[in-house]
This record gives structure tokens, sequence and C-alpha cells, in this order.
């Protein structure tokens, strides 16, 4: 790989997606050893020495970072059902030290998980909350990244074509970006409190399906009125923005889903959509996507315009828009952020992956490596500082560790 030293990060990440893991081949299993591809990388340009091991491992652990959430997002659902991906996020606490903490099933019912609870419970696999968190000593403020954990959508009762359904194994490509990009991270030396909250469920079909016309109480204390099944990954991740506000005390909460079908058309097939209460986030956010190859463009974001699309005469809200034409992915995000509130103080940032989480038939790895660069300053690592939206060119004089304030971008 022949670049400039600033385009390392995100040519070592863009070859990871190249390399998928996950295949099911007869060919593949007789296969007596396993392939091994070695990469080169050819500095060029100015500061074009060789790279020093700190900067290899951040490329290794960024790497298994991107191939990780790929193979979660190519597995089947036969595979990759709501035990096997508790399993996963298991796994990757066992090696960081970290003991994950779970809600499932009727205990999700019993401490008020009413999103999460309703959209999987239908299924024989039961929905799950899990949480990885990394609390290092000297933090100064404390991050939140929700991740959308569908790992198969028909659509439940209001249930998808024949069409556009296969493919639906990739509904938990917001879920599988968090835990490989908290792998990397905590990997890599995170300075800040960072908790991973996955929402995890299978939305089926069955006699206890949630139907059209049921009411659910969600964890913020709101009640929606459902009248779409198939717009189930808000129901989730609102409980676990929720959580991140009043359980984890977390000052900046991100969310990242394949949420709306509506992002392709809005954004495109390469660029995520983004909608954030922050203006300098959202900034930071395109920064970020172009110093890592991950692509993000905003969305429209206007609650008092927009969220009266979800109003209902018996609910504080229904789930699902009334004019489909109406900015549709920007009001699914306002969906989310009303249930920490429009008038929280703090940032909160939703990134809607649906159409850059896959190319063709295989999934991409889309979200690791924008998850590293984004918090890039929170980093020890002096790659992940550079990669960040206030990279080597920007950086801004800030006291260090000195405040809650410090800016992470």
């Amino acid at each position: 790989m022949v670049c400039e030293r600033s385009e390392v990060f995100a040519s070592a990440c863009a070859i990871a997606r190249a390399f998928p893991l996950f295949t099911r081949r007869s060919s593949a299993s007789r296969r007596a050893e396993k392939k091994t591809i070695a990469v080169e990388f050819l500095l060029v340009g100015q500061n074009n020495g060789p790279m020093d091991l700190t900067t290899l491992k951040c490329l290794e652990s960024a790497t298994e970072g991107v191939r990780l959430a790929a193979r979660i997002v190519d597995t089947p659902c036969n595979e990759m059902n709501t035990d096997h991906f508790v399993d996963e996020i298991a796994a990757v606490g066992k090696e960081l030290g970290i003991t994950p903490r779970i809600f499932r099933d009727e205990e999700l019912k019993e401490k008020g998980f009413g999103g999460i609870y309703g959209v999987g419970k239908a299924a024989e696999h039961p929905p799950a909350l899990v949480i990885l968190s990394h609390t290092p000593e000297g933090a100064t403020q404390t991050i939140a990244w929700v991740g959308k954990g569908i790992v198969y959508d028909t659509g439940g009762l209001s249930i998808k074509g024949k069409t556009t359904m296969p493919g639906m194994k990739r509904d938990c490509g917001g879920a599988a970006a968090v835990l490989g990009a908290f792998k990397a991270a905590v990997k890599q030396g995170f300075k800040d409190n960072l908790h991973a909250v996955f929402c995890l469920a299978e939305n089926s079909v069955g006699p206890n399906a949630t139907r059209p016309d049921d009411i659910h109480l969600l964890y913020s204390g709101k009640t929606v009125e459902i009248n779409n099944t198939d717009a189930e990954g808000r129901l989730v991740l609102a409980d676990g923005v929720s959580y991140a506000c009043k359980d984890l005390n977390a000052d900046i909460i991100l969310d990242m889903a394949t949420l709306t079908g509506a992002q392709g058309i809005a954004t495109g097939k390469y660029h995520a959509a983004v909608l954030t209460n922050s203006e300098e986030w959202e900034v930071a956010c395109v920064k970020a996507g172009r110093k890592c190859g991950d692509l993000v463009h905003p969305l429209v974001y206007c609650p008092e315009l927009h969220f009266s699309e979800f109003s209902s005469a018996v609910a504080d809200m229904k789930n699902s828009v009334a004019d489909r034409e109406n900015a549709q992915s920007s009001c699914a995000g306002l969906f989310i952020a009303s249930h920490i509130g429009f008038d929280w103080p703090g940032v909160w940032v939703h990134v809607d992956i649906a159409s850059p989480v896959h190319a063709g038939e295989r999934a991409t790895g889309f979200g690791v490596a924008l998850l590293l660069s984004l918090f890039g300053r929170a980093s020890e690592d002096p790659l992940l500082n550079m990669v960040s939206p206030l990279g080597e060119d920007e950086v801004v004089e800030t006291p260090e560790r000195d405040t809650k304030r410090r800016r992470l971008v």
C-alpha cells in the first residue's frame, strides 16, 4: 500500500474490508491451511519514515475490529441469534477483562425496557440488553455507544415482502460496529469512561408478536403506540439511549444503527447519515469520516418541525411517521432523541448506516473506523489522535485532562 502517513489508518481499514472472515463455502472447509495476507506500507510525501510498533499495533486492533464487525453482520441468523451475539460480546469482554452486564427476557419486562422486550418477545431466542463498561482512573467524562442489534428483521406483523426481507441479517450492523470499535478503543488505551450498550432482539412473527395498535411503556417512561412493527430499531435504541442517560450518566451518547431504508435515498450508498443536537459534532463527524474512510453526511435536525409526525391520540407518540415523504431518516432519529429529551444538555449523535453497512452481498464493517477516529482525542494512541477531527493539522491548545469540559472534538 503506497500512501502518505495521514492516509495509513483509512487505507488499513479499507484493506481489512477486502478480506472477510465469514464463509460457508464447502471448498473453504476442505482447505488444509489458512491463507495469510501480508500487507506492506510504503509511505510517500513528508514524514515518510518507517512506521513504529505502536502504529502497527493500532492498525492491527482497528482492522481486527472491522473484520469482527463484518463477520457478525455476514453471519446468518441461524448462526448469529441473540444468544450467539451475547456470546460474542462476552468473548470480547473476557479478552479485555470486563464482565458484561446482561438483562434478558422477562427481566427486561420487569425493569421497564418495553421497547427491547416488545420487539423481541415473539422470537425463539429472547431479547437482551448487554453493557460493556470501561472505567479508567482519571476519566473526565462518560461516553456511551449504543448499537442496534436486530439479528433478523422480518418486519414483525407488518411483514416485509419476499424481495425486501433477504439481507435483513445485516440489521445488527450498528451493534457489530460498536463491539468492534469498543474492543479496539480499549486495547489502544481509552482515557475516559466508555460504555458499549447493545440492544439485541430478533423481530419475529409468532403468537406473542407485538401488534399494530399495541401501546408499550418504554424505559424513558414515555408510552408509544405501535403503528408499524417494522419500525422496530428505534424502539430498542430508545431504551438503550435512555439507559445510557439515566443509569450510566453519560455526557455524550452516540447511537449507531441500520435504521432506515430512506438513509440510502437521503445520503446514498457510501455515506452514513448523521443527526445530532450539536453543530460542532456534526462538523466533527464529517471530518472524521474523511480521515478514516467511513464517510458521513448530515441530516436535517429540526425537531420543532418534524417531531409532530409521531403524534398519537392515545399515547405520548406513535413509532412511525404520518407522512413518509417528510424527512423519514431525520424523523426516525428524532424518535430516539425524544427518549432522552430534546432539552437534554449533553451531546447526542445518531448515525444511520443502513446502506454503507454492506457493499453488494458482503458486510463492510462500517462504523468501526468512524468511532475510533471520532473519539480519537480520548485515546492514548498517537495514530488515533492524528486521525481524530482535531488531528495533527488542527490541534487546539487545551489544558491536559483538567476539567469535565475537556473537548474530544
